[in-house]
């Protein structure tokens, strides 16, 4: 593990991941985790494999931003956002989101304003491939609108 943002290509393993971040910090009480898998459906069609796009350099730094806005918001010590692009299969990891505290609550809390920021702010594009053909995947309004429970509006509306 190295710094707090990894985009990649290739999968991750959680129990790495959350090792680093607690062995790196003798305060840490608690840890909260999300991981994020490829369903096989999507709005009813069958998903035969998911493809996301990012711009280097760009979304790094606008996780790294959230990152930054989660750590001011709660009582956290640290954050890490492993997050996959290429070509994906039902399955198959997409994203962790990892957060250190001393306690459960601020780690609950700032995973998911974490989970709930990436969904709709961080640049990345996501293609499906489904019997019916290819799609691109739109922000849903209940991620908008699971932005908005924090006070952000979102950039896509």
């Amino acid at each position: 593990m190295t710094g707090r943002v990894s985009i990649q290509a290739e999968d991750f393993s959680l129990s790495v991941e959350v090792n680093a971040l607690r062995n790196s910090d003798k305060r840490v009480g608690a840890i909260c985790t999300f991981t994020g898998t490829v369903r096989d459906r999507n709005d009813g069609l069958s998903v035969q494999t998911m493809e996301l796009e990012h711009y280097p350099g760009m979304t790094e730094k606008a996780i790294e931003a959230m990152i930054d806005e989660a750590i001011q918001r709660f009582d956290i010590f640290a954050a890490r956002v492993v997050h996959r692009v290429g070509l994906l299969q039902p399955l198959d990891q997409v994203v962790m989101v990892a957060v250190t505290s001393a306690h459960r609550g601020e780690s609950f809390r700032a995973c998911e304003f974490l989970m709930d920021y990436l969904k709709t702010q961080a640049p990345f594009w996501k293609k499906e491939q489904t019997p019916q053909g290819a799609r691109w995947v739109d922000a849903r309004v209940a991620d908008d609108a699971a932005l908005a429970k924090w006070g952000i509006k979102a950039r896509n509306v």
